[in-house]
């Protein structure tokens, strides 16, 4: 329900991860961190507050089920014990950390800890900052509600900062620090404890009643990286901030301090600024959006501006410079060159409302429909579960076969009206992506028999998903005439998993289950090593029922020929597809989703499942 990346350029932003708990309601879970070593090194006590409020602060944006009571925390202590002074360093580490937490009346009820972090070479040692990773989980009430930290772009709407320290502006500890060759003496932390309560319900009521449009922590780099941070994923669009509210003479602290505190987006402003003064909470309104790309700084006399995309690059260049050690110079560049030129995108059919019930969806059905759908399976495939739910959902009665039912001969497929194939890592592709797999239809009789039976039949429809896809590519399904001409799958050019959500177009196509989504661009989520097409004749020579939106890396992710995502068979009736279109078929299971059709209650993606739903009946 939320993963790192935000936003239509997808930067790893979030503050909090969350999952939902099932596939019919909004409850979810979940999860922050929070570390501050830097800070500890001054102040171990320090440290370990704010590396509590750190992991706070971030899960602020998720309405909790039962505000700060919902949180647990667990502790990961990583320590140089056994070198002077710093076990009574860890002493003071912990016990500020467990006061802390019981003032806030939440719970670390586990944890770890590693107390032998010192590296020796000959007679010298090198120390291991000593510092706590708070790791909290919280159940939420509502995963729709969970905050973004992407600027939204709508006038008349203000940035409104909020303290949660109750500390005068400090440098040490700070990211600032550390650019000046510094640690620094002073650190800021949590002088009151229940005012930090209070700012935490305050937020929390906001989260709640939907009256935050995007919502950032302040942390390393201070209130000058929260508000480029939430500039940062989107391709258009800045700040002008006029910091003369709030009250301290120090420009440089105000910006670059690392108090705990969150900035937030809000638009009915009067409503907000009751609900926090009821809370007890200060406020100072420190920023508007603009439609130029620029985060302008003023206060007072001063007066600077700043290129965003500038910013952007320099904060994404070291990711850059990881990524050439691992996926190479050439897929490295592209990603630094392409990552801002490649926004997600939307383009949905007039006719689609997103509404259940204008696809004939009944999550409540209870009775079956008589038409079949197998979900084929392995050992190691994984994608079962998601893919069953959908199936479902568009009206199938779902069974599940294992390939051991098929090599045993319980299961031939003959009552099957539509098999999938569903992804995962079958057999742990030690032979190759879906070698082993394809492997017990092609050497079992019982197994090859069923298969080659039911592609026979006219009244049948199979989709592949992932690593289905690849076995169908294996197996030569699609097009059996073709022979070596068939497509095939390879590992992606970036030689590295890759994982991302991506914006796919569906072309002119013949599919049954893309037939009458043609036109349409939107989201979806990619996971794989082996997903690039290879195809080996022109592309006029296959049914591309799908391709990536671009044709350059990381927007097509594998490489594929012709930025291919999924092809049909001559007929429209067999689809191999590499994205997971089973895992995108909520708008709350999307990494980025239009604000436009936030109200819709199911995606683009379901209607190739009801696609395949209508064209079975229509054959019964």
């Amino acid at each position: 329900a939320r993963q790192q990346c935000q936003g239509e350029i997808q930067l790893p932003l979030s503050d909090c991860g969350a999952i939902a708990l099932d596939y019919r309601g909004y409850a979810g879970m979940a999860t922050s961190i929070g570390h501050a070593p830097q800070a500890a090194m001054i102040d171990p006590a320090a440290g370990s507050v704010l590396a509590v409020s750190e992991a706070l602060t971030n899960m602020v944006f998720a309405p909790l089920s039962e505000g700060l009571q919902s949180v647990s925390l667990s502790a990961n202590w990583m320590w140089p014990c056994r070198n002077r002074g710093e076990d009574a360093r860890l002493y003071k580490a912990v016990e500020a950390c467990s006061d802390f937490a019981s003032e806030l009346g939440i719970n670390i009820p586990t944890g770890k800890d590693s107390l032998s972090m010192t590296q020796k070479y000959g007679d010298e040692k090198v120390y291991s900052p000593g510092t706590v990773i708070i790791s909290a989980a919280a159940e939420v009430k509502n995963i729709r509600r969970i905050v973004s930290p992407v600027l939204a772009y709508i006038k008349g709407t203000y940035l409104y900062y909020i303290d949660f320290s109750f500390d005068t502006f400090k440098l040490g500890g700070s990211a600032f620090a550390q650019t000046m060759g510094r640690v620094g003496d002073e650190v800021p932390t949590v002088n009151d404890s229940e005012y930090f309560k209070n700012a935490f319900a305050a937020v929390q009521e906001l989260t709640s009643r939907g009256l935050i449009l995007a919502g950032h922590d302040i942390s390393a780099g201070g209130l000058v990286t929260t508000l480029l941070e939430m500039c940062f994923a989107n391709p258009q669009g800045g700040i002008e901030a006029h910091l003369d509210k709030i009250r301290h003479a120090d420009l440089i602290k105000i910006l670059f301090s690392e108090n705990p505190g969150v900035v937030i987006q809000v638009k009915h402003h009067r409503l907000v600024e009751k609900i926090l003064e009821d809370y007890g909470v200060g406020f100072a309104i420190v920023a508007r959006p603009t439609e130029e790309r620029k985060l302008v700084i003023a206060k007072e006399e001063f007066r600077q501006e700043f290129d965003i995309d500038q910013l952007r690059d320099i904060w994404y260049r070291s990711s850059y410079l990881l990524d050439r050690k691992q996926s190479g110079e050439k897929c490295a560049a592209d990603r630094f060159a392409n990552y801002k030129q490649q926004p997600l995108q939307f383009s949905f059919n007039p006719s689609f409302t997103g509404k259940m019930e204008d696809l004939a969806l009944a999550p409540d059905r209870k009775e079956r429909s008589g038409l079949t759908a197998a979900i084929i399976r392995d050992k190691g495939t994984n994608g079962e579960r998601e893919m069953a739910y959908a199936l479902h959902l568009a009206g199938f009665d779902v069974k599940d076969v294992h390939m051991t039912d098929l090599t045993s001969g319980r299961e031939t497929l003959e009552e099957v009206q539509f098999a999938v194939f569903c992804g995962g890592f079958s057999n742990s592709d030690v032979l190759g992506s879906a070698k082993g797999w394809a492997g017990g239809f092609r050497y079992n009789e019982q197994a090859k028999a069923a298969l080659t039976h039911f592609y026979a039949r006219e009244d049948t429809l199979s989709l592949g998903i992932c690593n289905g896809c690849q076995l169908m590519m294996e197996l030569g399904l699609l097009y059996p005439e073709m022979g070596d001409s068939h497509p095939k799958m390879a590992h992606n050019l970036s030689h590295k998993f890759e994982s991302a959500f991506v914006s796919v177009e569906i072309p002119q196509n013949e599919s049954v289950l893309f037939r009458s989504l043609t036109g349409t661009r939107m989201g979806i989520w990619v996971a794989h090593g082996e997903g690039r097409f290879v195809l080996p004749e022109s592309e006029s020579a296959y049914n591309i029922a799908a391709k990536y939106v671009y044709d350059e890396y990381p927007g097509n992710p594998n490489g594929s020929d012709h930025a291919t995502a999924a092809v049909c068979s001559a007929d429209g009736r067999h689809l191999a597809m590499m994205p997971h279109l089973e895992r995108t078929i909520f708008p709350w299971q999307n990494a980025f989703y239009p604000f436009a059709f936030r109200k819709h209650e199911v995606t683009p993606w379901m209607e190739a499942f009801v696609n395949a739903r209508e064209w079975l009946k229509e054959r019964k």
